[in-house]
């Protein structure tokens, strides 16, 4: 698959999942769309079918589902209006893309658990001189069974347990067929996690082989696991979301946009559908909690309009609405030229062009 190919798979599917939770809902209370875009610009085609027309446009980075009386303010309702329907079944419609974006994140990682999830294996690559693995005789190819008497699977399992400890680590190692214990005394090290926090790790001196095994979980298991990625990939964008509004972690390095996300889908195509399936659930989940944050424009700002309607009982003025929604459209349209400047730098891109405007 070609890395615009796949750039444009990814971004399409999860536009059109989000897209089709608005239009949906709005179908199953009663409310007329008149248009289901995926994209914004020149339309690429369009067809009509039950009274709603469908397009495709050429700029994939975004779409829109256009329902009857959704802007109107004056003269009778409709039935068929968006306008004539209560609160709650206004906030299922705006809620309804953020949940379906959820919905196929969850779906994408039960299936990849279900048919069988790629994970490094537990096998060592590389002794690191001066480290404690090599003084207790760790070899090249030792496939670690148990860290301090927990049986360990992947790599990434006898990385957390390692790094948990200060004291002392005991291994079962396996060496040509031969089982063995060894004890070590973990080289404590300053680190910094993701959000910047800072805390001191054991560390033994070992890399992974690159080994990869493929770990599958029957339905039971495999649903547990999809509920406890979803929620995990929730809290940390929770925790990163509030460490950057606090400046606990840098803008730059955490936040990235189109650019940013054909490299990475690039990268990852390469490696195989199911961590381009792995990507694309990481990605659906990622929107449907942002477009759930409360600035205008996006659904989590439609959800409070909504909400403030109910509590007094009237619409929010469609003057302040259309006020606080330049504000939000300028916030975002400010922070997309600010990331996609970074992405540029990041990714080196203006490099690239220097050469073509007789600079060095």
């Amino acid at each position: 698959m070609t890395p615009w190919l796949a750039f444009l798979i990814t971004l399409s599917l999860i536009i059109l999942v989000h897209e089709m939770g608005h239009f949906l809902m709005a179908r199953a209370v009663g409310v007329k769309v008149e248009r289901f875009s995926l994209g914004f610009g020149p339309c690429l085609a369009r067809f009509t079918r039950k009274g709603t027309e469908y397009a495709i446009s050429l700029f994939p980075f975004g779409g829109y589902v256009k329902m009857a009386g959704e802007s109107a303010e004056d003269g009778p309702k409709q039935p068929w209006e968006y306008r004539a329907r209560s609160v709650g079944e206004r906030m299922a419609i705006v809620f309804a893309g953020p949940f379906i974006n959820y919905a196929v994140g969850f779906l994408l990682f039960f299936l990849i658990f279900l048919w069988g999830a790629p994970i490094l294996s537990a096998t060592v690559g590389e002794v690191l001189k001066g480290y404690p693995a090599e003084a207790a005789g760790l070899r090249k190819g030792d496939r670690i069974l148990k860290v301090n008497g927990k049986p360990m699977e992947s790599w990434e399992e006898v990385t957390q347990a390692i790094r948990q400890e200060t004291a002392s680590v005991a291994l079962l190692v396996e060496r040509e067929g031969q089982v063995f214990d060894l004890a070590l005394t973990p080289k404590v090290s300053e680190s910094k996690n993701i959000f910047g926090t800072q805390s001191r790790v054991g560390m033994i001196g070992i890399t992974p082989s690159g080994q990869t095994l493929t770990r599958r979980y029957p339905v039971g298991q495999a649903l547990a696991k999809a509920g406890e990625r979803i929620w995990g990939l929730t809290l940390l964008t929770l925790q990163a979301l509030f460490k950057l509004a606090s400046g606990g972690i840098s803008f730059k390095e955490s936040i990235t946009g189109p650019i940013g996300i054909f490299y990475i889908t690039s990268a990852v195509a390469e490696q195989g559908l199911l961590s381009l399936l792995q990507l694309i659930g990481i990605l659906s989940t990622s929107l449907g909690l942002f477009n759930l944050l409360p600035i205008p424009v996006l659904d989590g700002g439609h959800l409070a309009f909504l909400a403030l309607e109910r509590i007094k009982g009237k619409p929010v003025s469609s003057r302040t609405q259309e006020m606080m929604t330049r504000v939000g459209m300028g916030f975002l349209l400010v922070l997309l030229v600010v990331v996609t400047y970074n992405d540029l730098i990041k990714f080196k891109i203006v490099d690239r062009f220097l050469p073509f405007l007789g600079r060095d």
